[in-house]
């Protein structure tokens, strides 16, 4: 039986093997993965899987980086619908209600949105198929960041995953300033997911674009990962991980700063070096 601690991790019971050692039997704890619904009115637009918790945000974050809305003025309301999940208080189901003056035609989006833990949009070779509308190039050389920077967030980051810690089953997402301070973190089973959250509180506090400040993910920097950021206006991301082609593609494009494999030792630049500054 699963005994669940908190909106984002549970506790099982496993049995451990190890060579030479008896079986032993424990309790390992592990992050819940559980599907959303995002509806619009009354009208479903998303169902993804992701980690209970910051759902209100990973909501408005989702409608704003793929480009339905513009502005927290646009949201009227944001809240839970339908009966409680199975052991939980609050339901599945977030419902965002817009403002009168908002034209919203569900039936008329040129996709629909079913999203996993593991990425967002699967199978598409076009960039300019999925690319959202109205993304803006960025500001060349805006804002400047050291190396020294760079090597230290994803230690920063890591040391800021409450979750991680207990579970090792979580990706997370970062906001920092050019100097290297973290200011604020959302973790996920979905690397998008994470996202969403992360920009989505932004978003909710009026507070985007974010053009002054670099994001960093703990895992890979996938094209959709990108997409996001630079709805947001985010002109860097510092990535644990590899990016994808398609991601130094866009990066390219819209001139943001991408970084990959990055740790306290080296990273790759893949895209846009200008922003990098020598150390003194």
């Amino acid at each position: 039986m699963k005994e669940k601690l908190d909106a984002g991790e549970t506790r099982v019971p496993i049995a451990e093997l190890r060579r030479g050692a008896p079986r032993l039997e424990k309790e390992d704890r592990l992050a819940i993965e559980e599907p959303m619904e995002i509806r619009v009115a009354s009208r479903s637009l998303s169902i993804t899987m992701r980690t209970p918790g910051n759902d209100f945000e990973l909501a408005a974050g989702f409608l704003y980086t793929e480009g339905l809305l513009k502005d927290r003025a646009q949201i009227e309301s944001i809240e839970f619908c339908g009966p409680p999940a199975p052991g939980r208080s609050t339901s599945n189901i977030v419902r965002v209600d817009l403002t009168a003056d908002v034209e919203f035609d569900i039936g008329s989006l040129e996709r629909h949105f079913y999203t996993t833990s593991s990425c967002g949009i699967c199978g598409k070779a076009s960039l300019d198929a999925i690319q959202v509308k109205g993304i803006q190039q960025l500001a060349p050389g805006t804002p400047r960041f050291s190396r020294e920077v760079v090597h230290g967030l994803p230690r920063k980051l890591r040391a800021a995953q409450p979750v991680f810690e207990s579970t090792g089953g979580l990706h997370a997402a970062g906001l920092a300033t050019p100097d290297g301070e973290l200011l604020d973190i959302r973790e996920d089973v979905g690397r998008h997911n994470a996202v969403d959250k992360l920009i989505g509180r932004r978003f909710l506090d009026g507070e985007t674009p974010l053009g002054g400040s670099v994001m960093v993910v703990s895992g890979r920097a996938s094209f959709e990962i990108l997409q996001k950021a630079l709805v947001a206006g985010l002109p860097a991301i510092v990535a644990v991980g590899a990016p994808s082609s398609l991601a130094v593609e866009m990066a390219d494009r819209f001139g943001m700063t991408l970084i990959g494999f990055a740790s306290s030792e080296r990273f790759n630049v893949y895209a846009d070096t200008e922003r990098l500054v020598e150390d003194s």
